[in-house]
C-alpha cells in the first residue's frame, strides 16, 4: 500500500499520548472533544464505546515495573466519565506471555468498569499456545482463530485477527478474507463500519512489521461504505491517517510506549523517566458527530497534560 507519508510526515503526525480511546457515535461520523469535557448541546451521541489496547499484563521490566497499576489509572479516567460508554473495546496484547494469572488480573480490572468487553488478540495472547487458552476465554461465539462481528445501534463492528499467521508482518489469512466478503454481503453501504485489529491495517512501519501483508484485500471490499473507521493497537503510539471515508487509528498502549519508526534498531519497550512515564500513556476521547466527514482527536495523558493529534494527509 503506497500511503504517500515519509518518516518525516509520519513523526509530524505522531504524538505521545492516548492509551484508551472514547469513541461517540452520532450520525456515524467521528469528531472529538478532551476527555472529561461536556459535550455541546448540539452534538448529542447516538452512543459511546471505549478502546484501549496493549495492556500486556504481566510485564515487569524497567519501561514500565507496574503495568497493572496505569491500567488501573486509565479505567479510572474512564470510570469519570460523565458519559457512560456502552461497552469496550480492547485491541489486542492483553497479556504479556499469555498465562492464566495474567489474564485473570485483566479480568479483575476490567470488572470494575461494570461494561461488555469485546477482544480481539495481539501475538503476546497467541504466540505461546497458538492462542487456545485466549480462544477458550475470550472466543465464545468467534469463527476461526477469533474473528467475529456484531452490529450495535445502526453500527457494524467487525474483530479481525491479524497475529495467528505472522510472517514479519500481520496476516489475515484467506480463510479469514473469505468469511469477511460473506459478512459485509448483508450489510448497506449507507451503514457506519467499524473494523478493530491489533496490528495495524495500513502500512505504518512494514520494516518493523508494523503493517498487514493482506490488508488490501480486506479493505478493497469495505470501499463502498460511506464511514469507516479502522482501529488498531500494537504500535505503542497514535498515529492517524484519513483516506477518502476511511480513517486509521493507532492506539496508545497503556502499559509502556515504543520508539517512533526508524529512531532505534528495533521495536520493543522504550524506558523513559519515571516521572514521564504518565505523560506518554493516557486517554483520548472521541467522538462521532455529523461533521466535516473527517476524525480529529485530542489526546489527555493520563498525567493530565493534553496533546493534539495532527491527522495525516490523504493520500
Amino acid at each position: 500500500m503506497n500511503d504517500g507519508i515519509d518518516r518525516r510526515g509520519f513523526l509530524k503526525c505522531m504524538a505521545w499520548a492516548g492509551s484508551g480511546l472514547v469513541w461517540t457515535f452520532a450520525g456515524g461520523i467521528p469528531v472529538s472533544r478532551a476527555f472529561g469535557q461536556p459535550h455541546h448541546a448540539d452534538k448529542q451521541a447516538d452512543f459511546t464505546f471505549v478502546q484501549i489496547s496493549d495492556s500486556h499484563i504481566g510485564f515487569n521490566k524497567p519501561a514500565n515495573t507496574d503495568v497493572t497499576a496505569t491500567l488501573q489509572l486509565a479505567l479510572d479516567k474512564i470510570n469519570a466519565s460523565p458519559t457512560a460508554p456502552d461497552f469496550i473495546i480492547h485491541t489486542g496484547d492483553l497479556s504479556h506471555t499469555s498465562k492464566p494469572a495474567e489474564f485473570d488480573t485483566l479480568d479483575q480490572l476490567l470488572t470494575t468498569t461494570k461494561r461488555q468487553v469485546f477482544y480481539v488478540p495481539g501475538e503476546h495472547d497467541t504466540s505461546v499456545d497458538d492462542g487456545k487458552l485466549y480462544l477458550s476465554r475470550y472466543g465464545k461465539d468467534t469463527a476461526g482463530n477469533g474473528w467475529y462481528s456484531f452490529d450495535h445501534k445502526g453500527v457494524h463492528f467487525i474483530g479481525l485477527v491479524n497475529v495467528v499467521q505472522l510472517e514479519g508482518m500481520g496476516k489475515l489469512g484467506a480463510a479469514q478474507i473469505d468469511w469477511l466478503k460473506q459478512d459485509l454481503g448483508s450489510v448497506k453501504s449507507s451503514t457506519p463500519v467499524v473494523v478493530f485489529a491489533h496490528i495495524p491495517l495500513w502500512a505504518v512501519y512494514p520494516a518493523w512489521g508494523w503493517s498487514t501483508s493482506d490488508s488490501e484485500q480486506a479493505l478493497a471490499m469495505m470501499k463502498r461504505f460511506g464511514s469507516l473507521t479502522v482501529l488498531n493497537g500494537h504500535i505503542h503510539q497514535i498515529m492517524q491517517k484519513v483516506e477518502g471515508n476511511v480513517t486509521f487509528h493507532t492506539a496508545m498502549s497503556t502499559a509502556f510506549p515504543q520508539p517512533a519508526p526508524g529512531t532505534a534498531p528495533n521495536p520493543g519497550p522504550m524506558k523513559v523517566p519515571a516521572d514521564k512515564l504518565r505523560d506518554v500513556l493516557g486517554i483520548t476521547d472521541v467522538n462521532f458527530v455529523a461533521r466535516d466527514h473527517h476524525l480529529a482527536t485530542v489526546d489527555a495523558s493520563l498525567s493530565g497534560a493534553t496533546v493534539e493529534t495532527h491527522e495525516a494527509p490523504a493520500s
